[in-house]
């Protein structure tokens, strides 16, 4: 039994930092995607094949065995596989999966779009179809990618990268699920929790892309300064003014008007600066331009670095824009929604290569 998959990767349209106090994020899945390959094995093994290297371990009930201390570049994937056993909760046949690299960009750096997401969902559709499992492959992602990054984030990027297009996303608390699989009761807790509160909508009708100021950032240590700064109240007023802004730039996305489009993104960039020091010289930068080519833009994500989404009317103005931001050395992207984690008809054959070297 074998499965090739792929998954795209996010970026946030509205609602950053809104999302984790009970607002509403939009979302869109965009490319590129990342592959991923799991293969069944005929005993009880487990392997993690990335391009830094390989981790082994051992099926049980209660998760997987490893063979040695988790490494950083592995610790999503391989909590993702232990909650996916727990669920399971029964003796199975091992299995090797493997993924692909996150884009990376010209110097090599990530691009700021939810590579630690993506692979959690890609490893938790795996581990389900190669367990011939039923549970909600999406809610294991969200309790997983959660607990692998302390509680910190929304989720909006996982629920991105299954569920594909442009989302409505309201946190999902994973509390219930991340107790239950403490106590042995993930499975049932999973189909019993409510469903998460995603809303795909219509396909924008502005052009979009993406500009990567050449800056990583850390969005956990960002969060964890903008949660020290804002007290309850602040956050309140904060979440009700970014649901008014992302409402109207959800709206916008239909391409009635885009001068009316163009200031409420302008306002919900102005907003998330209220926050604290989120904007870089690049995303700085690179918003002056796209204003000087009649586009509109913002940070996507946390801020302190990685890129800006950014729209225009039509797709002329977007390859003018882009050609813009290209000769003044940003790396961009053409956007459209994709589809969400889906199984592949062609793999990545360094994927099967890396598998078919084990033992």
């Amino acid at each position: 039994m074998e499965r090739a998959l792929s998954a795209p990767g996010k970026l946030f349209v509205s609602g950053e930092y809104a999302v984790l106090w009970g607002g509403v994020a939009r979302v869109a899945a965009v490319a590129p995607r990342t592959g991923a390959y799991v293969r069944r094995r005929v005993d009880a093994r487990v392997h993690v094949c990335l391009e830094e290297g390989t981790l082994a371990g051992s099926v049980t009930p209660r998760g997987v065995a490893w063979a040695r201390e988790v490494p950083a570049g592995f610790s999503f994937v391989a909590r993702t596989l232990d909650e996916a056993l727990r669920a399971h909760g029964r003796a199975s046949p091992g299995f090797d999966f493997a993924v692909a690299p996150s884009a990376v960009g010209p110097n090599g750096q990530k691009l700021g779009m939810g590579g630690s997401a993506c692979a959690t969902v890609l490893a938790a559709e795996a581990a389900r179809y190669v367990l011939e499992e039923r549970f909600d492959a999406l809610k294991l992602a969200l309790v997983s990618h959660s607990l692998g990054q302390g509680g910190k984030g929304s989720g909006g990027d996982v629920a991105a990268s299954f569920a594909g297009g442009v989302l409505r996303y309201r946190r999902y608390d994973v509390a219930t699920l991340a107790e239950a699989s403490n106590g042995s009761r993930l499975r049932a807790a999973l189909a019993e929790a409510p469903a998460v509160d995603v809303w795909r909508l219509p396909t924008p009708r502005v052009s979009m892309a993406y500009a990567f100021t050449g800056e990583s950032a850390s969005t956990r240590v960002l969060i964890g300064q903008v949660e020290a700064r804002l007290e309850e109240a602040g956050r309140r007023a904060f979440v009700s003014r970014s649901d008014a802004l992302g409402q109207a730039i959800e709206d916008g996305l239909g391409g009635s008007d885009f001068q009316a489009f163009s200031e409420a993104v302008a306002a919900q960039h102005a907003l998330l600066l209220e926050l604290g020091p989120l904007e870089t010289e690049g995303i700085r930068r690179i918003l002056a331009i796209a204003a000087s080519y009649g586009c509109a833009g913002k940070q996507s994500g946390a801020g302190g670095g990685d890129g800006c989404i950014l729209f225009a009317p039509d797709d002329a103005k977007r390859a003018e824009l882009c050609q813009g931001l290209a000769a003044r050395g940003f790396h961009t992207l053409t956007l459209s929604p994709e589809a969400g984690v889906r199984g592949e008809a062609q793999l990545d054959p360094r994927l099967r290569t890396w598998v078919d070297a084990l033992v």
